[in-house]
């Protein structure tokens, strides 16, 4: 069966997805959404460099709403992040699923639970009123973190604990606007927490979400999800590929998501982030892992670069999830709702 998918946003996500797409002898690309207004009017090819599709690049939600695609691939920054309306993702989401589209997100609301009754019962109202389905990805929350942890526990007769631990060192990651604007490092204690308000508003549901589906995935029943922030100071000037973080501003990052049940941590997400190999040297060391303490123990260890191209992976993680969303029952698909999605037509 083949399936029609408008892709929302062109941005490196977005043009990643939709030249997937394009690769695909089961889907076929039917519109493509750019806010930049560069981009709009464009032949969607001149803007994935491709050869002409005859798809005009639209920055009208209502061009999407009118199309004939089947599905959505949803890939725009975070509203609860930028711009001045933090409830513009799902204002669109559910305006997409009542109007008959499946909607693929990558921007959260993996396991919408977490946010609560009024959230859920917009997205079911909306799939209700289209026939529609929708469901949230990503590669971490999306799959390292909650994905990984869900299979090993298939190997499990008892699990006391499970732990995920995301170290990454960004010294020679050279994107200024990633390292300084999005994550806030070079920012003062102040600016820091000013300006890092929504960022931290919007991760801290994101890992709720996965600790969550963890919990649930193997029912668990949680008292709680606590969070836990920290933040390193340079020590002096360092320099890193996206610029030089100076003396006394953020250089680390230490975030602790934690499942707690009878006042045990029972699933726990640990990230550190360094803009430097000599931040905080305290903290924790050595490569990305997922632990389930129990019996059997069981633990995994991932290579820093153990994906070579995280975007192109959070893209892939949704397009291969095409068939399986179109063909759900209509309401919000999670990955507990969703068969296992494997890479069906990704050897070409």
């Amino acid at each position: 069966m083949s399936y029609k998918v408008f892709q929302w946003a062109s941005g490196t996500v977005g043009r990643h997805a939709a030249r997937a797409v394009l690769e695909r002898s089961n889907l076929e690309l039917v519109g493509l959404h750019g806010v930049s207004p560069a981009k709009l009017g464009k032949d969607a090819g001149e803007v994935l460099g491709t050869s002409p599709l005859g798809v005009q690049v639209t920055g009208d939600v209502q061009a999407i709403v009118d199309s004939a695609a089947d599905v959505v691939i949803h890939a725009p920054l975070a509203s609860l992040v930028y711009g001045d309306n933090p409830d513009e993702d799902v204002d669109n989401i559910c305006a997409l699923l009542a109007a008959g589209k499946n909607v693929i997100t990558v921007v959260g609301y993996m396991y919408p639970k977490v946010y609560g009754d009024e959230l859920v019962g917009r997205l079911e109202t909306a799939c209700e009123q289209g026939n529609s389905s929708f469901h949230s990805t990503g590669l971490n929350p999306g799959w390292m973190g909650d994905l990984i942890p869900l299979t090993m526990s298939a190997l499990a007769r008892s699990i006391d604990r499970i732990h995920v631990l995301e170290i990454s060192n960004f010294q020679g990651y050279p994107s200024p606007e990633i390292m300084f604007d999005a994550m806030g490092f070079g920012s003062t204690p102040e600016a820091f927490e000013r300006s890092g308000a929504r960022r931290a508003h919007w991760l801290n549901g994101l890992f709720r979400e996965s600790i969550q589906m963890v919990a649930d995935g193997i029912a668990l029943e949680l008292d709680d999800i606590q969070v836990e922030t920290r933040i390193e100071l340079a020590g002096t000037d360092l320099e890193t590929a996206a610029g030089v973080v100076k003396q006394g501003t953020v250089a680390g990052q230490h975030w602790e998501w934690a499942g707690v049940r009878g006042g045990d941590k029972r699933v726990i997400h640990e990230t550190v982030w360094r803009m430097h190999e000599s931040v905080a040297p305290d903290w924790p060391v050595g490569k990305h892992s997922v632990t389930l303490e129990g019996s059997p123990r069981m633990h995994l260890e991932f290579e820093p670069d153990y994906v070579a191209d995280g975007l192109l992976a959070t893209a892939m993680h949704a397009v291969n999830a095409i068939p399986d969303v179109c063909e759900a029952e209509p309401g919000i698909k999670t990955f507990l709702d969703l068969p296992w999605i494997v890479g069906r037509g990704a050897a070409i």
